[in-house]
């Protein structure tokens, strides 16, 4: 027995069905789990970090987490991919997923600590991996909810300034657009090249219909392990995005996944401080506030026409 088919599973779903009654639609076609209107997340910004799998989401999160703790802001980093390694570089460890301590709890969620599924990793900032159901099975959405539904009966976000959402890959079923209905800022990373801006576009679009009942909004686009950014700076002028930062494509960066570390624990050449640099600059940006951008994506044979040279 697991939390995707436990008895449990089906009242709640119905009552989050019956919660989302009169709401206005999620987007065409949409069949996107709705938010709980009990478990919203009240006083810590909130961000949502996307972008097409491999682009290098987990190593922007846990920098940007890293960044921000060393502003002083209380820091909790939410890994939502069922591989669980979104904070690995932080911890040092897979730690135990949400998932995990709920089933050895039997769902009994009155049994469990904070100390059972948050982890304290580098600088403090604090560590949580979701988990997910397994390979063609359940819904991430169920699972996103679960854990916020934690943080909320043992009130560690009261203690908390910023939250990062770590989300799995490109946005292709609602469970994982989740995250989304808690976000204040939804920040896309991109590469320079067809595939992840490609993946961009569509990610746009998923952002697009969830605010139109929600109040996330894009912030804007990390370019990452790129040394240009001319066809993510020209998507971004075609669309309405704006580009907050630039990471270049650096073997440090690498280098600091296979030794689990974040780019602060890996030394002070001017090439990783240079990178710290953008970080930080980055951590600043967004805690100060960026505008919500009301970007508008292209259809997927119009921005296959678009990218690449004449």
């Amino acid at each position: 027995m697991n939390i995707f088919t436990h008895p449990k599973t089906s009242e709640r779903d119905l009552r989050l069905k019956a919660a989302a009654l009169g709401r206005g639609e999620d987007g065409e076609g949409s069949v996107q789990v709705h938010l709980d209107p009990t478990a919203e997340l009240d006083g810590a910004k909130v961000f949502a970090i996307y972008g097409k799998g491999g682009i290098g989401k987990s190593t922007t999160s846990s920098n940007l987490s890293v960044a921000f703790s060393k502003l002083g802001k209380r820091v909790l980093q939410i890994g939502c991919d069922p591989k669980h390694d979104s904070t690995f570089t932080l911890t040092k460890s897979l730690i135990p997923t949400v998932i995990d301590v709920l089933e050895k709890a039997d769902f009994h969620t009155e049994e469990l600590r904070p100390e059972d599924y948050v982890v304290a990793g580098y600088n403090g900032v604090q560590c949580i991996e979701a988990g997910g159901p397994p390979a063609g099975t359940g819904c991430g959405g169920y699972v996103v909810g679960q854990t916020v539904k934690l943080l909320k009966e043992h009130h560690l976000l009261d203690d908390t300034d910023v939250v990062i959402f770590d989300v799995l890959g490109d946005v292709v079923c609602g469970g994982f657009a989740a995250p989304l209905q808690h976000a204040e800022r939804a920040v896309v990373v991109a590469a320079n090249d067809f595939d992840s801006i490609f993946a961009m576009n569509r990610i746009v679009s998923a952002i697009k219909a969830k605010a139109k009942n929600y109040d996330v909004r894009l912030g804007g686009v990390i370019a990452n392990r790129s040394r240009e950014t001319d066809q993510i700076d020209r998507y971004n002028a075609a669309i309405g995005l704006t580009r907050l930062a630039h990471v270049p494509d650096s073997d440090h960066v690498r280098l600091s996944r296979l030794k689990k570390s974040t780019l602060f624990e890996m030394g002070d050449s001017p090439e990783i401080v240079a990178i710290q640099q953008e970080y930080m600059q980055l951590a600043e940006r967004l805690w100060a506030g960026v505008p919500g951008l009301s970007a508008e994506p292209m259809k997927d044979r119009q921005i296959f026409d678009f990218l690449g040279f004449e």
